[in-house]
């Protein structure tokens, strides 16, 4: 083997591990076809079957890199494979049937393609390019497993079609930004890990060596690493934000404790001297007499920047107290000084992650969001609302986006959205399950939507 300069793979070949000679890198499935894509290999054959039932069907033949399949039954799960002089691929799986949205990826749990990193598709970060391209990533998770593999896709199209560009490994919980004219992506190596950048000149195709930020520990035995979600940058008075945060899901002392990370817009961002972090605040219910029926350690996490209307850069976060939002205010003349606890704001949407973005042409904040509703459990994603705030102090629901309610709370879910906004619509990339997902948290389909004239809803 050789060494590997850059942070990018097509695909990222771990030793003793099955990728395929014949790389298929992309499943969407409907309601009685499945597409598949790989990577070009001359002619390819695709054979298929329903799941354990007999021999492999040849399907058909192509020397383009995609294939359809179908006149397949509803909602049944079917093995295909790819075939050419180059070799076969793996046996991959997908189970037919409704979606939501516009499939950008789709990982069926149990298929084991990128088993050596998870089985799920999670993060997902959702980049408009100035020349109006879009990237989507996302990575692949599951409990205990190492988590450092993420994928990007590219569409030239508005969202309405998707295709492969790269992997990046390590990375999980990335976010992908344009600055300054390069995209970068920012990320940890695994879950509690090392908090890294790099950046990409060619569209996402390829991306430089990533830089480590900061260290971390990985989270293990309860100790504290860096935790993080694929938020909002923010530029304010000449500095670049975004929310991160340090701690583990195991730590019973203070669980996750908010960080603020900035740069200098002219900076570069791939220099480590270049960022300054605010030191760790552990939340504490001794805040305000309304948080002392808490106890800790108490849900602090996924925090996303804002500016207020009285021009003041707060955190928000999720936090766990059902029903509200937590706001950190943070002191821009010094950029490692302790973020300041502010207030609980009411928020019907906070169990899960969420992203809040300022509209310059309306002057109002919005948020995609999990939203609860009366008699839903606590970890209930299952309706997916916009919602809007003239203030960030008071939030209404504009209209609900993906309303699933009372089917099966405990395998829908519709979570981790990031949005943006497109001219005079609203678009976002959606952490789904549905339709055979293992539950409502370990999504199967990452899928892209689009709200069209947001503004006038």
């Amino acid at each position: 083997m050789k060494g590997h300069s850059p942070w990018s793979y097509t695909p990222c070949r771990m030793p003793f591990w099955e990728v395929g000679e014949v790389y298929i890198c992309r499943i969407v499935p409907s309601e009685t076809a499945v597409r598949l894509e790989w990577l070009p290999c001359g002619e390819v054959k695709v054979y298929f079957r329903k799941r354990g039932e007999g021999e492999f069907a040849l399907a058909g033949s192509t020397s383009v890199s995609f294939f359809e399949l179908t006149g397949l039954d509803g909602y049944t799960d079917y093995e295909f494979y790819a075939q050419s002089d180059c070799g076969r691929s793996r046996i991959r799986l997908a189970r037919t049937g409704k979606t939501v949205g516009t499939v950008v990826n789709y990982l069926h749990p149990d298929d084991e393609a990128y088993a050596f990193s998870g089985r799920y598709l999670c993060s997902p970060s959702l980049l408009i390019h100035p020349d109006g391209y879009m990237l989507a990533s996302m990575d692949l998770f599951a409990g205990g497993m190492p988590q450092n593999l993420t994928l990007i896709f590219r569409s030239d199209d508005g969202g309405k079609s998707w295709y492969y560009l790269c992997e990046l490994c390590p990375c999980f919980w990335g976010k992908l930004f344009y600055h300054n004219g390069g995209i970068y992506m920012f990320t940890v190596s695994t879950e509690y890990g090392d908090l890294l950048i790099a950046r990409s000149d060619d569209g996402g195709r390829s991306f430089s060596s990533p830089v480590a930020l900061l260290r971390a520990t990985n989270g293990k035995g309860g100790h504290g690493g860096i935790h993080k979600a694929p938020q909002n940058t923010l530029i304010h008075n000449g500095r670049l934000y975004t929310a991160i945060e340090w701690g583990s899901w195991a730590n019973r002392d203070y669980g996750h404790s908010a960080i603020v990370a900035s740069v200098g817009v002219d900076d570069d961002l791939l220099r480590p001297e270049s960022w300054s972090f605010t030191e760790p605040v552990r939340f504490s219910p001794d805040f305000a007499p309304e948080l002392a029926d808490l106890s800790m350690p108490v849900m602090t996490i996924e925090g996303t920047v804002a500016l207020t209307p009285e021009g003041e850069l707060v955190d928000l976060m999720r936090f766990g107290k059902r029903g509200y939002m937590l706001a950190y205010a943070v002191d821009p003349a010094d950029p490692e000084a302790p973020l300041t606890y502010k207030e609980i704001i009411p928020f019907e949407a906070n169990f899960s992650k969420f992203t809040v973005r300022f509209d310059p042409v309306s002057k109002k904040y919005y948020s995609v969001a999990t939203r609860l509703y009366e008699g839903c459990p606590d970890n209930a994603r299952d309706l997916l609302s916009l919602m809007v705030s003239d203030n960030l102090k008071t939030w209404s629901v504009l209209c609900d986006l993906l309303d699933y309610r009372g089917i099966d709370t405990k395998s829908i879910g519709f979570q981790y959205v990031d949005f943006n906004f497109d001219g005079d619509d609203l678009v976002y990339l959606c952490r789904t399950a549905f339709n055979g997902a293992h539950n409502f948290h370990d999504a199967n389909f990452s899928t892209f939507h689009r709200v069209e004239n947001f503004r006038k809803l």
